[in-house]
């Protein structure tokens, strides 16, 4: 059974190899589709290819090493290659079954990040702007692009909240899993008497919606508009250029107010509202597929509380797979958040393939 759907897989990378170079699929539209299905098929039909390799290879080396009428020398030889053989296809076979994972919709989706400051006061808006800044140095080292949206700046370098569009290859699979309330302990730099203070910030990660991907009916919609207010209650500018959208069957609310054009305003605003939609049918979805499931990496839920920086052990540990790295500032620098983003990938794949068994 299994040998058929991995027939299947390489017949069907086959035929759009055909396709595409005999330009028999249709328009731009067409081809740019067969395109990414080839793209997607390649490197689960090269870990097909390189099983079948592997395994006739083992056929033979067994052959060799029980052929009565061999030397020893080359029986032996047969034998430690066989080894070497059996050891490598575990590996090939367990690459193959993540490879054949049922992919997320999302996981190649563009972003939306949403960081607020939750409990803590000003000490919890500089963490906030601490994240922020966090997931902005990671985003330039995989050469994502990453374009700040909103930002609510209380004055002394903290951000109350603040979002961004996060675009590049596989931007939602790496980031999916850093939804929820990450926790912060330290100094702050106001306390005098160096006693360490607990405060926390809120992290949404939202794959950006196509407008394919979710109908909004304008009926739905309430947009109200007024003047952009600068920290402090200044004006940032004398028109009516702030735009509040309202969506009446959610109550979901978005306000868009860092651009001086209302029009630019309100594209930012219902990208927003599109990906906080989308968002919560797969949040529906998901929990419904959850009830079966014994165990989760994460749910997404923003109460979830799922990741403490210690900064006075220079430590961040991830509560959802008990993860502790003793390199806080590389964290925070962007440069070691691989780590535990590798670790939470791995987790997922662990708990769906153990699914599937």
């Amino acid at each position: 059974m299994m040998d058929e759907k991995l027939d299947a897989l390489v017949a069907r990378r086959d035929e759009l190899a055909t396709l595409m170079s005999a330009g028999d699929g249709g328009g731009a539209d067409d081809y740019v589709r067969l395109s990414k299905e080839y793209a997607e098929l390649t490197p689960v039909v090269e870990c097909i290819e390189e099983q079948r390799a592997l395994e006739a290879e083992i056929d033979d080396l067994e052959a060799m090493a029980s052929d009565a009428d061999s030397d020893e020398e080359m029986r032996a030889l047969a034998e430690a290659e066989l080894k070497d053989a059996r050891e490598r296809l575990p590996d090939i076979e367990n690459r193959l079954k993540i490879l054949l994972l049922p992919k997320d919709a999302a996981d190649e989706k563009n972003a939306i990040l949403e960081v607020r400051a939750g409990t803590g006061g000003d000490e919890a808006a500089l963490f906030a702007a601490d994240l922020f800044r966090m997931y902005q140095r990671y985003a330039e080292k995989q050469g994502w692009r990453f374009e700040t949206m909103e930002v609510s700046d209380i004055g002394i370098g903290g951000y109350k909240d603040a979002t961004a569009e996060i675009s590049g290859k596989g931007v939602f699979a790496r980031l999916k899993f850093e939804s929820g309330v990450h926790r912060v302990q330290r100094v702050p730099e106001t306390e005098s008497g160096g006693r360490i203070h607990t405060s926390a910030a809120t992290v949404a990660v939202l794959p950006e919606a196509e407008e394919v991907d979710v109908q909004i009916d304008d009926k739905d919609l309430r947009i109200d508009t007024y003047r952009s207010q600068g920290a402090g209650g200044q004006h940032v500018n004398t028109t009516d250029s702030a735009v509040r959208i309202t969506h009446a069957p959610t109550g979901i609310v978005v306000t868009q107010q860092d651009e001086k054009s209302q029009h630019k305003n309100r594209a930012k605003a219902m990208k927003i509202l599109r990906a906080r939609l989308y968002e919560a049918e797969r949040q529906a979805m998901e929990n419904e597929r959850a009830q079966t499931r014994r165990s989760q990496v994460g749910s997404g839920d923003r109460s979830e509380r799922i990741r403490t920086y210690n900064f006075p052990q220079g430590r961040v540990t991830d509560h959802r797979i008990s993860l502790t790295l003793h390199k806080l500032d590389r964290v925070l620098e962007g440069e070691a958040l691989d780590e535990i983003v590798d670790a939470l990938v791995a987790e997922d794949q662990a708990a769906r393939l153990a699914d599937l068994g």
